[in-house]
């Protein structure tokens, strides 16, 4: 029997703006107690979400603040990328956003979907 890919990576595009973020980071979560390898690449407002401090600025009940949601993903072993140009045009740096967060080019999202990561996009 052939081995199936465990790995997902979902894209968000959506900040603080849209419920979309939460709906992103429930799933993830979800994916992780499903046995899988999960990876967030996050672009444009996405970005704002990792801006320290900036994940507390939404909610939407009756899902967990985004911040549990968030902080509970990466303790739980997700990965998440911020686009190193959206870090840029936004004047973030490394210290501005949560401890944790990889700044990245697509370069690893690509290479995870290239070995058959399965993906989702918010």
């Amino acid at each position: 029997m052939a081995e199936t890919n465990k790995k997902l990576v979902i894209l968000i595009t959506k900040g603080i703006e849209s419920e979309l973020s939460s709906v992103a980071f429930t799933i993830a979560n979800g994916a992780i107690t499903a046995g899988l390898d999960v990876s967030m690449f996050l672009t444009s407002t996405g970005i704002d979400l990792l801006r320290k401090r900036g994940q507390t600025m939404t909610q939407v009940a009756p899902l967990d603040p985004l911040a549990k949601l968030i902080d509970d993903f990466m303790q739980r072993g997700g990965a998440v990328w911020a686009c190193t140009p959206c870090v840029t045009s936004r004047g973030y740096e490394q210290a501005d956003l949560m401890d944790g967060v990889i700044i990245t080019g697509a370069s690893l999202m690509h290479a995870a979907i290239k070995e058959g990561a399965a993906t989702l996009s918010f």
